[in-house]
């Protein structure tokens, strides 16, 4: 991955000329996004993320944490022991520079050793998943990083208002995926192209199910004005 999207985050961070971010998936037709959204404070927040944060206890762990706008109010705001985590090196270096106190340039999957009381996930939290198969492996490894009582608070969306819809309320969804939630995404920033990606979107049922079958509880908490949701899962 050449990290555009990081590039991105750490250019509005140092004020180094940044531009919006164009993005493309399989499903939709471009559309841009100001990089400025991933700065946004508490109060520019949407309902779901001001609910999770709400929510929020004990030792936090942010993960896919970006320019860590939600782990920067909930270590200086509600002043908890965050750690945010990200995949990107030039997101992470935006964080150190606004003063997060500990981050990990980390995939969540390879993160040992440490245990939170709250895991989060949000923007689309599923998305990190990028296909159904692959959900298994990451609710095993959520689940391992709890401590007792501990619980991960995960947003995403069902998408299937985006297909057609029939005279008979049905939908028409493409055979070429193993799930309709299942898309992929391409990011331009500054006259270059990132290497498509996975991403995944998935509905609150199929969540539930998934957490059920990798020794989880899942709760949904509230949902937002367009189809998107936010979930609690807690050991069993």
């Amino acid at each position: 991955m050449k990290d555009l999207f990081g590039k991105a985050i750490l250019d509005y961070q140092t004020g180094n000329a940044p531009e919006d971010i164009v993005t493309e998936t399989s499903i939709s037709e471009e559309d841009e996004m100001s990089i400025a959204y991933l700065f946004r404070s508490y109060k520019e927040m949407p309902a779901l993320e001001k609910k999770a944060l709400s929510l929020s206890k004990g030792r936090v762990l942010d993960v896919g944490c970006g320019a860590g706008s939600h782990a920067l109010y909930l270590q200086s705001e509600k002043k908890l022991d965050v750690l945010a985590v990200d995949i990107s090196p030039n997101a992470i270096e935006a964080c150190k520079l606004r003063d997060i106190k500990n981050t990990a340039c980390v995939n969540v999957l390879d993160l040992e050793g440490e245990k939170f009381d709250t895991i989060l996930l949000l923007m689309n939290g599923t998305g990190i998943f990028g296909k159904l198969k692959n959900i298994s492996a990451y609710l095993q490894k959520l689940r391992l990083l709890l401590n007792p009582g501990g619980q991960v608070l995960i947003d995403s969306s069902d998408i299937i208002y985006m297909f057609d819809e029939d005279e008979d309320g049905g939908r028409w969804i493409t055979t070429d995926k193993d799930y309709y939630g299942e898309v992929e995404f391409t990011l331009r920033y500054k006259g270059e192209t990132e290497n498509t990606f996975d991403w995944l979107y998935i509905d609150y049922n199929t969540l539930q199910n998934a957490a059920q079958a990798n020794g989880l509880n899942c709760e949904l908490v509230t949902e937002g004005e367009h189809y998107d949701y936010l979930a609690r899962l807690t050991a069993k």
